[in-house]
């Protein structure tokens, strides 16, 4: 046996001694030569203080973002124009240096926009954020951040979990939640101390909030009185007071609609460019799903009808003729669209204009009305067939309601766009059937039908949460809920929800009266027929796979 060798002290400290002298060598730091760059440090020309953002899609596709009630992909090649963008840049470029990029709009992947990243190096980047595309959101403020910008989120995900969203991602620095128009210049103001600054159309919109001023400290900014933010105080999570709704919309500045991809923007069956106006915020009624609630709550605010056609007047001179009237309900109010429609046709105004309506709130002189001032299309919730379904969904209308208002709108001369809901609480294979069965019975030019979807916020989320009806392992980020769902019932699991929504397209489009429409909407558009043709051909390939 081999005796230990025994080591000494002086060998053991050799290593020890090594470190020292190592440090006191003082390796080259060229910290501060990358830092300030081999060159130094330039600021690019085409810089700006803030970035507005639609991300570019998780998949190279079109992903609708925001403003769709439902779901985000459109099987019709629907392009959404990223309003509520252009309405943020028009309240903030008296001030700063804006840009707008909807990498959806413009067909812009992750490689091109890090070149963009670069090409503007923001100061400020503020992003449009969903629950189903949560984390590809995150990565663009992970790009952002780590170029020096100071990063933002604001939409219908982090408005009712704003805290949980800054403590899943570093790299976001605030949220604005609630109605984020006012909410991003008040804070831009208090960053760059600039709050003594503002013009006086702006400012009026201030001092309309009760006990506003700036939020100060012995002269300094301080954040915490800022309303309707979230953001890090140190290593602490800091939720503000939330901010009031603009009292009065038409205080708004006209959106800056000429630094959207105007041209980018589609709809189907209509040949040209279009976009959105904005003609009011929030719905009366009480549906348990409805996301838009969780943004606005139960208020409605209207614009008047003289600010929506003079925004009009202002896309004629774009070169935009088709119009969406976009609202929560567009036809909340019978008065405020009889106005618009007279001033519309009084002011010779030549557009053809789509919006969305409840069954239960048109009339026949209405529809006639609106008609002769352009509108072509309609869309309807209707939802479901069945009538205690609709109840549970507080819905509050019924299935023959909706037959009715659908023929009054044909009678007009207006196309009828039905969207329909598999899979609220209480479905069955039967109540599904009785959907579609009803679907088929309908003067619908369009049909879709979404898997119900508990979006953050909603009585309808609570419930599911309540009930533990979420599929084990849910993550927002990684759902398409057009195509899968979070949900799955004890009786009716998610498969066979996919299954249904697959097959109630399928029923209702693959008749001779929808097939035709669709085969129109797939040439109404040269520029999309590939876009339009793939998803056919996907359909296609559901029908025969389920045969």
């Amino acid at each position: 046996m081999e005796e230990p060798i025994e080591v000494s002290k002086d060998f053991q400290n050799l290593g020890t001694r090594r470190i020292a002298k190592l440090r006191e060598a003082n390796f080259p730091d060229a910290d501060p030569m990358v830092r300030d760059g081999i060159a130094g440090e330039q600021r690019s020309p085409d810089a700006v203080d803030i970035l507005l953002v639609n991300p570019p899609s998780p998949d190279g596709g079109i992903w609708i973002r925001s403003q769709h009630r439902v779901g985000r992909r459109s099987r019709e090649n629907m392009v959404w124009p990223q309003v509520s963008l252009a309405q943020m840049a028009a309240i903030l470029r008296d001030q700063y240096t804006v840009k707008v990029l909807d990498c959806i709009g413009s067909k812009i992947g992750w490689k091109e926009f890090v070149t963009l990243l670069e090409k503007y190096q923001p100061k400020y980047y503020l992003t449009q954020v969903t629950a189903p595309t949560l984390e590809n959101d995150m990565y663009g403020t992970f790009l952002a951040k780590n170029r020096g910008a100071t990063t933002m989120a604001f939409g219908t995900h982090v408005t009712p979990i704003p805290v949980e969203t800054m403590k899943a991602f570093s790299t976001l620095d605030f949220v604005l939640y609630g109605e984020p128009d006012l909410t991003i210049r008040d804070l831009l103001d208090h960053l760059e101390g600039k709050t003594d600054q503002r013009p006086p159309e702006i400012q009026r919109m201030f001092d309309k909030e009760m006990g506003y001023r700036p939020s100060l400290a012995d002269g300094k900014v301080d954040l915490h009185g800022v309303r309707g933010i979230v953001w890090r105080d140190g290593s602490q999570i800091v939720k503000n007071i939330p901010r009031p709704f603009i009292a009065d919309l038409d205080d708004l500045p006209i959106p800056a609609h000429e630094l959207l991809p105007l041209q980018s923007y589609k709809m189907p069956m209509m040949k040209g460019p279009f976009t959105f106006i904005v003609t009011g915020r929030g719905c009366t009624a009480g549906c348990t799903y409805c996301i838009k609630h969780v943004s606005y709550q139960y208020t409605v605010r209207l614009r008047s009808p003289q600010k929506i056609v003079e925004e009009l007047w202002v896309l004629n001179k774009l070169g935009v003729h088709n119009i969406h009237m976009y609202a929560d309900l567009f036809t909340v109010s019978r008065e405020h669209v009889v106005e618009l429609c007279n001033l519309i046709i009084s002011q010779g105004l030549k557009i053809k204009w789509t919006c969305n309506s409840r069954v239960d709130y048109v009339d026949e002189e209405m529809l006639t009305l609106m008609a002769k001032a352009g509108c072509w299309f309609i869309s309807w919730g209707i939802e479901s067939g069945n009538e205690q379904i609709l109840k549970h969904a507080r819905k509050g209308t019924y299935p023959e309601r909706a037959r009715h208002s659908l023929a009054l709108s044909k009678k007009a001369g207006i196309n009828n766009w039905g969207y329909f809901i598999i899979g609220l609480p209480g479905e069955t294979e039967a109540t599904i059937r009785q959907t579609i069965d009803f679907a088929k019975s309908l003067p619908l030019d369009i049909a879709l039908f979404h898997i119900a979807a508990p979006y953050p916020g909603t009585p309808f989320f609570f419930e599911v949460v309540e009930n533990n009806w979420f599929r084990k392992g849910t993550r927002w980020e990684q759902v398409d809920m057009d195509k899968e769902t979070v949900l799955d019932y004890p009786d009716l699991p998610a498969e066979r929800l996919m299954y249904w929504q697959k097959r109630a397209w399928r029923e209702w489009a693959l008749r001779p009266g929808p097939a035709m429409t669709y085969l129109k909407m797939l040439f109404s558009d040269p520029s999309t027929f590939t876009n339009a043709l793939s998803v056919g051909v996907q359909h296609l390939v559901w029908q025969v796979g389920e045969k």
